[in-house]
């Protein structure tokens, strides 16, 4: 979701296990813009051979010490994210499982799930909160892609199915033996007339059970104990309808029709993206991370023509970060509008506390700036070649012993 859309971004962080806090956050004022007095200077420290993060408001120079031959002590100058106080805290029922999962819905809007699959729609703006119809079943390790349809929103005479939030199983299990059109591990939320009714003027939010890509039906993908996981997802037009396309590796890329809910495998290829894509006009391109072994950088590619494998047009390294620094989960991309985004690294680190025996561990998360911006390869003036450039600015950390951030938005 862009700032072009809302003023503020959302962050979920976990203070403590089950527990989720959502915080309305201005990203881009804090990393593209002036920021006010900084608090006094805090350093992370994790001993003589190991990296070492020091807060510098007017530095974002990684420093190393070249005389180290290990290359292991470093230090990190840069500033801490300011996070304004939560404006919901969520926490399942005691004796109840541990698990929320919560997506970008539309605008200021937030989709929560439970473990059992009760859903519920928080407004950021207002602070309301809508309880939803559940899920047919709930899912285990679910991602989302919302597929707005302004137009059949506002049209309330046909029965055309409107703006839709499809939420489906990252690692499906097998159903090579079902005998149904529909499969429980994908659904879609869908706005759209109630077929037992015949009022015009009336549209709810329906779930609805989705068909399957079909290799989660096809036995020669399930020969062995490890289950194919699907490593990237976006949505596109295909031929002017609405799309959702899914790469699994091992298998291949798949396109959803968003509104006949029919499948089409368009290749044994895999978009050379690990995770959500998102289309970014002011490009014309998809952006997310690439599809290389870990780190994943930002990436661009043009996925308008599906009939062969896209290629990137562009790949980049925001941060260089101390060697022992180990990501602990996949990097997150949040597009703030104008060629801007916002890249957030998670870490888990050991820092040593001269106070106390033994180590503390630490959770640290960086958000990164970056601006996308086209550079011009002609040096004389005339119709070069167009290439993407990626301007770095501002990176700022947040860290804690027990709190996790957990998704930004």
């Amino acid at each position: 979701m862009g700032l072009s859309r809302r003023a503020k971004n959302l962050i979920v962080d976990v203070p403590f296990q089950g527990a989720k806090w959502l915080r309305c956050v201005d990203l881009a004022g804090q990393l593209f813009g002036n920021t006010a007095t900084p608090p006094p200077p805090t350093t992370i420290a994790h001993g003589s051979e190991s990296a070492a993060m020091q807060e510098d408001y007017t530095s974002q120079t990684l420093v190393s010490d070249s005389c180290n031959p290990k290359k292991k002590t470093a230090g990190l100058k840069m500033e801490r994210i300011r996070l304004p106080r939560p404006i919901l805290k969520f926490r399942p029922a005691l004796n109840e499982a541990c698990r929320i999962d919560c997506f970008p819905f539309v605008d200021h809007k937030m989709f929560w799930v439970d473990h059992l699959g009760r859903p519920f729609l928080f407004e950021a703006e207002t602070r309301l909160m809508d309880m939803l119809p559940c899920l047919h079943k709930p899912k285990s390790m679910p991602f989302s892609v919302f597929v707005p349809n302004a137009d059949a929103d506002n049209d309330y005479e046909h029965h055309r199915p409107g703006s839709s939030l499809f939420v489906m199983e990252r690692i499906p299990k097998p159903e090579v033996n079902s005998s149904t059109q529909w499969s429980d591990q994908f659904e879609a939320f869908v706005y759209c007339k109630h077929k037992r009714t015949s009022t015009n003027f009336s549209k709810t939010w329906q779930w609805q059970l989705l068909p399957p890509p079909p290799y989660v039906r096809e036995p020669k993908y399930w020969h062995s104990c490890s289950r194919p996981e699907i490593s990237s997802y976006t949505s596109l037009t295909v031929n002017g309808d609405p799309h959702i396309c899914i790469s699994i590796d091992g298998v291949g890329t798949y396109c959803l029709n968003t509104a006949s809910h029919t499948w089409i495998k368009v290749g044994n290829w895999t978009l050379p993206f690990h995770g959500r894509v998102e289309y970014v006009p002011e490009f014309n391109l998809w952006f997310g991370f690439s599809s290389d072994e870990s780190p994943h950088y930002l990436a661009a590619s043009n996925l308008s023509a599906m009939d062969s494998q896209p290629q990137l047009v562009g790949r980049w390294e925001e941060l260089y970060l101390p060697e022992d620094w180990k990501e602990c989960k996949n990097p997150q991309l949040v597009n703030l509008g104008s060629g801007r985004f916002c890249i957030t690294r998670f870490f888990h680190s050991r820092s040593h506390n001269s106070d106390s025996r033994g180590d503390v561990d630490q959770n640290v998360a960086v958000f990164t700036g970056v601006e996308v911006k086209p550079s011009f390869q002609d040096a004389n003036g005339g119709s070069g070649k167009v290439e993407l450039q990626m301007i770095p600015h501002k990176s700022l950390f947040h860290k804690s012993n027990h709190t996790t951030i957990d998704a930004v938005f």
